[in-house]
């Protein structure tokens, strides 16, 4: 079994290219499947002998110590590419979880801001100081192109046209897209670029990082992370607030003014346009709470 999965995630690194924070979900869910079978069984089973009926064992096993049902679920998807893996490489003639339903999860609301609280946040950052230049840059390109964080840490000078009002962006998968930016984030990009300063290890040219910390070196999503935290306390904003809730903003305030719902999927980078749907949701409970307090016979 272990053998099996080492090899599996050698797959995912080297043929798909997967992250590492990928590779480690991967690896997390597999070991928690073979620690089931060794507390219940007291051995390693080989995966090739494995019937449905054991793995939904390992399901029930996984609701009652409370795991969440979204975890289960991912853990279940795991499993699936772990066998599908497993009918290429000839040890599985079939895929017992194939067959195993996904948990029904409740789908919870994104946390968004609402467009005030936007303009305060982004009025938040220091105009004088070139980290407060960049900070401005950074909550108007989350919020304008509607990024992952991991997208924005990912953004090289070569990745920005001035000239078309575009970002190209690296997405899940390493998928590319092409995101649009406002002219406040553009005019927030320039003067951030002018007061930028690389470290010697960053060289210039189109492969430079755009957003870089104190001493030059590409951001990581934790630091944007803290820099956000730090200017919600200043503005007095929800402290739920994370660089994500942005980009929840941005597809709550989109549909709200009556964009299309396959545009704001192309927009987000979704795959699916259930996960986009999510936002139509959100637009709808604004539409009710208006309605009531506005329609003289709504209660």
């Amino acid at each position: 079994m272990q053998r099996k999965i080492a090899k599996f995630l050698q797959h995912l690194h080297v043929e798909r290219a997967a992250s590492p924070h990928t590779l480690k979900g991967y690896r997390e869910d597999l070991e928690t499947f073979v620690a089931y079978f060794r507390e219940s069984d007291g051995r390693c089973p080989e995966p090739s002998g494995l019937t449905a009926v054991e793995l939904r064992g390992y399901l029930s096993a996984l609701h009652e110590a409370e795991y969440a049902k979204t975890s289960i679920a991912r853990k279940l998807a795991s499993l699936r590419s772990f066998y599908r893996f497993g009918q290429r490489e000839g040890w599985a003639t079939s895929n017992p979880a194939k067959a195993l339903r996904n948990p029904r999860k409740a789908r919870k609301l994104p946390h968004f801001l609402s467009t005030d609280e936007i303009g305060k946040l982004l009025a938040t950052p220091p105009r004088d100081e070139a980290l407060g230049l960049r900070d401005r840059a950074i909550l108007e390109t989350l919020y304008s192109a509607g990024l992952r964080v991991s997208e924005l840490v990912g953004v090289n000078d070569g990745d920005l046209d001035f000239e078309q009002q575009i970002v190209r962006v690296r997405g899940k998968g390493r998928k590319e897209r092409l995101a649009p930016l406002g002219s406040y984030a553009m005019r927030a990009l320039e003067r951030w670029l002018e007061v930028r300063k690389l470290s010697p290890k960053e060289s210039g040219g189109r492969e430079a990082p755009t957003f870089v910390n104190r001493f030059g070196n590409r951001l990581t999503a934790r630091s944007v992370g803290r820099m956000l935290e730090k200017h919600l306390k200043i503005s007095g904003l929800d402290g739920r607030t994370s660089p994500h809730t942005l980009r929840h903003s941005f597809a709550t305030h989109l549909l709200d003014r009556g964009a299309d719902i396959r545009s704001v999927q192309e927009l987000l980078g979704h795959k699916s346009l259930e996960t986009t749907q999510i936002y139509t949701h959100v637009s709808t409970s604004n539409l009710r709470r208006a309605y009531e307090k506005a329609h003289p016979r709504a209660r």
